[in-house]
């Protein structure tokens, strides 16, 4: 199990690629709050949901200082799809040997039915303005999350 993030380490930094080639780098987002999230699998019931729970609130996260940053280890082709059929209005971005996923301890053991195997856990990390933990979340639930994050961010 990789060594999960609490409130005042140091965000790891990240340089990961987008569905149109574009290099993303955490370094981009100082000076501004970022909610990193990692997610399992794009357009997978749970995955659709959560996404499209930023999409609808984006406007109102990026009006508090919020920007957005979903991971996952999909290719980046079926980043570009679900991000086109979602019509999603944030980054997703690549991270296909689980590298950064493993620095956030969003990557380790898990357990389904009773099968315990390696893989993404469903994980949000937010970011503050100087590269700084504010907040980690693991094990978190598709539905209701972002409600959820807006609510521990005091922007309800």
């Amino acid at each position: 199990m990789t060594e999960r993030l609490t409130t005042g380490d140091a965000a790891p930094d990240f340089t990961l690629q987008d569905p149109e080639g574009n290099e993303v780098s955490l370094a981009g987002f100082r000076g501004r709050h970022v909610v990193v999230y990692f997610y399992p699998a794009a357009s997978t019931p749970g995955c659709t949901k959560q996404a499209c729970d930023f999409r609808d609130n984006i406007a109102s996260l990026q009006g508090a200082g919020y920007d957005v940053v979903g991971i996952s280890p999909d290719p980046l082709p079926k980043l570009a799809k679900f991000a086109q059929n979602e019509a999603l209005n944030f980054p997703l971005l690549s991270d296909p040997d689980h590298a950064v996923a493993a620095a956030y301890g969003a990557w380790g053991e898990k357990k389904n039915y009773g099968k315990v195997y390696e893989g993404l856990i469903r994980s949000t990390v937010v970011v503050d303005p100087d590269g700084k933990v504010s907040l980690a979340q693991y094990n978190v639930r598709a539905t209701g999350h972002v409600a959820k994050l807006r609510r521990d961010l005091g922007l309800d």
